[in-house]
């Protein structure tokens, strides 16, 4: 019985390491524990997270360089949408923070600081490849939701 326990625990601890994270933020840490997807890659793809603890002692510990009770609290109140889906076939996605995107391919101007376009269409602008953007975690996400979309 103490052998079944120890290995039952061990699975525990080997499945909650293995647990897949995606980054609802740009800083170090802001990320969200991947719980269940669903029709990835098709026109009803989704994919629900859970903002754990481990994740926000993660955001404590690489972000703002101090684990205390305050920050873990604080961090786990930040305001997401748990839930993100996309419609892979038109490239329409919402993010963590409950944006409304457009995914439109490859940027074609070579030069650009982005190599996709996506847009905010609730703000109605592109990306523009900056950390205030977004961009990088917001490519992400449509990757996570749409993989064979951006290559």
């Amino acid at each position: 019985m103490r052998r079944l326990l120890l290995m039952l625990s061990t699975l525990v601890l080997a499945t909650s390491a293995e647990a897949k994270t995606l980054y609802y933020g740009s800083r170090a840490g802001m990320e969200v524990t991947i719980v269940k997807t669903s029709g990835i890659g098709s026109s009803h793809a989704r994919i629900v997270a859970k903002h754990t603890r481990q994740n926000a002692i993660a955001f404590c510990r690489d972000y703002v360089g101090k684990v205390t009770e305050a920050c873990i609290a604080k961090e786990l109140q930040t305001p997401l949408h748990l839930e993100i889906s996309a419609n892979c076939r038109t490239g329409r996605f919402t993010t963590f923070y409950g944006a409304n995107m457009l995914f439109q391919g490859r940027n074609p101007d070579a030069d650009a600081a982005t190599d996709c376009l996506i847009s905010d269409t609730d703000e109605n602008v592109v990306l523009d490849g900056s950390g205030a953007s977004g961009y990088d975690y917001t490519l992400d996400q449509f990757k996570a939701l749409c993989p064979s979309r951006v290559r």
